[in-house]
């Protein structure tokens, strides 16, 4: 149950990761990212089609450059990221509570 959770986790820092290199080298292409990051080609490339299809880079012909919306979801991201860490939180059986058997 929570392996799924962990595992989309990993694939969000991935994406950010990504987007965070195109914002601060843009333009920027995926051997580059790949080899600064560490990550296979194929997962850069992966993050890229994502962040593509959310808008928040788009396509150049020297690499991946930000969108107009970059820097609305940029704004936003550390609150919704706080957010979910609060439900997440909530969701904690503290080790005070005792399973019945």
């Amino acid at each position: 149950m929570i392996d799924r959770l962990e595992k989309e986790v990993d694939m969000l820092e991935r994406h950010l990761q990504v987007l965070k290199m195109v914002i601060g080298n843009e333009p920027i292409g995926i051997v580059k990212m790949s080899n600064e990051t560490g990550y296979p080609h194929h997962k850069v490339r992966y993050s890229l089609r994502v962040l593509e299809e959310e808008n928040l880079i788009e396509p150049s012909s020297q690499g991946a450059i930000t969108t107009e919306d970059t820097a609305d979801f940029v704004d936003e991201l550390d609150e919704k990221i706080d957010s979910i860490v609060e439900k997440l939180d909530s969701m904690k059986i503290e080790e005070t509570a005792e399973i019945q058997s």
